[in-house]
C-alpha cells in the first residue's frame, strides 16, 4: 500500500475524501475540518442575529451600605419626610471609673423585672427578652404594656438626670431602664413615637456595661396596601460603649426605627437608661 493510501486509511469518518479529487474553482470552499466544529451548525440558514446590548428599562435597586457612627459628634441622619432627624453621640460621656461605680449601683439596686409584650400581629403575649424598670411621675404604655408611676428615684439616677438636664436644657420627668443580661437579650425594631412623648421627643440614652450595637433603619413610604418594605432602607449602626451617651431628637422617632439586635456570641450584661419627657395631656 502506497504511503498516500496509508494516510487516508487512518481517517475515520464521512468527511474523509480522496486527496486526488479536484475542487471546482467556481464553488465556495468547504470549511476546513469536520462540520460539527462549526459555530452555527444547529441554526437554520439566515437565522443568525448580531447581539445588541439593550439597557434595562429600570435600574437595578440595591440597599445602601450600612453606615457606622463611632466618633463623637452631631449627626443629621436625614432631613425628610418629616424634618431633621438628629443624633448627638458622646462615646465617653462618663469617666470609666465613675461608670464602673454607677453600673454596680444600678445592677444591684434597680428593681428589675421581666415583663410581657404583646405581638401586634397575633395579639399573643410573650416575655420580653430583657429586664426593665420605670421611674417617673406618670405611667408609660407601649406594646400593650403599662408601667405605673414610680417616684422613688435612686440617688444615682437623680444625679444623672440633673447632669443631662444641664447639658441638654430639657427637663426630663421619666426614665425607662433596660438590662440586657447577655447577647441573647434584645429589643426588636420600634420607634419611641407614643403620643405621650409628643411629636418630636428628645430621648437621652446612657449605657453601662458591655458594648452592644444600636441599629437604625429609615422608614420607607407606605405601600397602597398599608405595608412597609424595608429592603432598601438606609441603615446605620452605633456601638454603645461603657459610659456613652446618645441623644435622639427632632424627627428621629417619626422617620426612623431602632433596635438592639440579638447576638450569637458571649456578651456581659449591659444597662441602658433612656431619659424622656412624658406629656400626660398628649396620651
Amino acid at each position: 500500500m502506497s504511503s498516500d493510501k496509508k494516510k487516508r486509511s487512518r481517517v475515520q469518518g464521512g468527511w474523509a475524501v480522496p486527496s486526488n479529487v479536484r475542487s471546482d474553482r467556481n464553488k465556495p470552499k468547504a470549511p476546513v475540518g469536520p462540520a460539527w466544529l462549526g459555530k452555527n451548525i444547529d441554526q437554520a440558514a439566515g437565522s443568525q442575529k448580531k447581539f445588541v446590548y439593550e439597557k434595562p428599562e429600570e435600574e437595578a435597586k440595591s440597599a445602601p451600605p450600612e453606615q457606622v457612627i463611632s466618633k463623637p459628634g452631631v449627626y443629621d441622619i436625614s432631613t425628610e419626610p418629616s424634618g431633621v432627624s438628629r443624633l448627638r453621640f458622646f462615646p465617653q460621656f462618663i469617666d470609666p471609673d465613675e461608670a464602673n461605680d454607677l453600673y454596680d449601683d444600678l445592677y444591684h439596686n434597680i428593681p428589675w423585672r421581666q415583663r410581657n409584650d404583646v405581638d401586634k400581629k397575633t395579639g399573643e403575649s410573650f416575655l420580653q427578652p430583657r429586664l426593665t424598670a420605670w421611674y417617673g411621675d406618670f405611667p408609660y404604655s407601649y406594646s400593650g404594656l403599662t408601667h405605673e408611676p414610680n417616684t422613688e428615684w435612686l440617688g444615682s439616677l437623680k444625679l444623672l438626670k440633673d447632669r443631662l438636664e444641664e447639658i441638654t436644657g430639657v427637663k426630663f420627668n421619666s426614665m425607662l431602664a433596660n438590662m440586657y443580661r447577655d447577647g441573647h437579650d434584645s429589643v426588636a425594631w420600634h420607634s419611641d413615637d407614643e403620643s405621650s412623648l409628643g411629636p418630636e421627643p428628645t430621648i437621652a440614652s446612657l449605657s453601662f456595661g458591655d458594648t452592644r450595637n444600636f441599629e437604625f433603619r429609615k422608614k420607607p413610604p407606605q405601600s397602597p396596601d398599608g405595608a412597609y418594605d424595608y429592603t432598601y432602607s438606609e441603615r446605620l449602626k452605633i456601638p454603645l460603649t461603657h459610659g456613652s451617651l446618645l441623644i435622639m431628637e427632632g424627627c428621629s422617632q417619626a422617620d426612623w426605627q431602632h433596635r438592639v439586635p440579638r447576638e450569637y456570641h458571649d456578651r456581659d450584661p449591659r444597662i441602658n437608661l433612656t431619659f424622656r419627657v412624658i406629656n400626660p395631656e398628649c396620651g
